[in-house]
């Protein structure tokens, strides 16, 4: 767990301290400082800026924010980076929101429904919920008439749905993919 040049701490059950840096390892949660929110703020805003920038834009010097920032990404605490895309700009013109009802809810017919929820391109989100519904799904297409065939080719053909509920998206009031840290 240790890396060159850092010096790991036991503290409790499961728990180390990275000695030089304030951020800890908590029963595999990292504890999270004020320098660590600035760098993930910076880094959600542009995930592109070099060690450099960013450690200018944070007040730190470079080698301690790579540190940091290296830190973060062991913990899973950043899981990776990606171009963010304008779906229109790629032709999918059509967004919507679909509440999946199950017939059943043994786990054969969950795990089938999600096994095949995950291989779905159109599918952008899945979540489960509490409610009426038991899935919440983000979806994009290019049309309406494409719509129409993804759920005739794509949900309806999952077994074990008992309904389907669609809500499209006529604008965007508020699409941000920062977490709020």
């Amino acid at each position: 767990m240790a890396r060159a040049g850092w010096h790991v701490l036991p503290n409790c059950a499961n728990t180390f301290m990275y000695i030089g840096i304030n951020a800890q390892l908590m029963e595999g949660i990292l504890e999270i400082d004020a320098k660590d929110r600035q760098i993930l703020r910076a880094l959600q805003k542009d995930g592109r800026l070099t060690n450099l920038d960013l450690a200018a834009q944070v007040n730190l010097s470079p080698s301690p924010c790579l540190r940091r920032v290296r830190l973060l990404e062991e913990a899973g605490v950043i899981s990776g980076y990606t171009a963010v895309v304008d779906p229109r700009a790629v032709g999918l013109k059509v967004t919507a929101f679909i509440r999946i009802t199950l017939a059943r809810h043994n786990r054969a017919a969950v795990t089938r429904f999600e096994a095949r929820v995950q291989d779905i391109d159109e599918v952008l989100d899945c979540h489960l919920l509490t409610g009426e519904a038991d899935y919440l799904l983000r979806v994009v297409v290019p049309d309406l008439d494409a719509y129409e065939v993804f759920v005739r080719t794509r949900l309806h053909e999952i077994e074990g749905v008992a309904s389907i509920t669609t809500s499209l998206v006529y604008g965007a009031v508020k699409a941000s993919k920062a977490l709020p840290v």
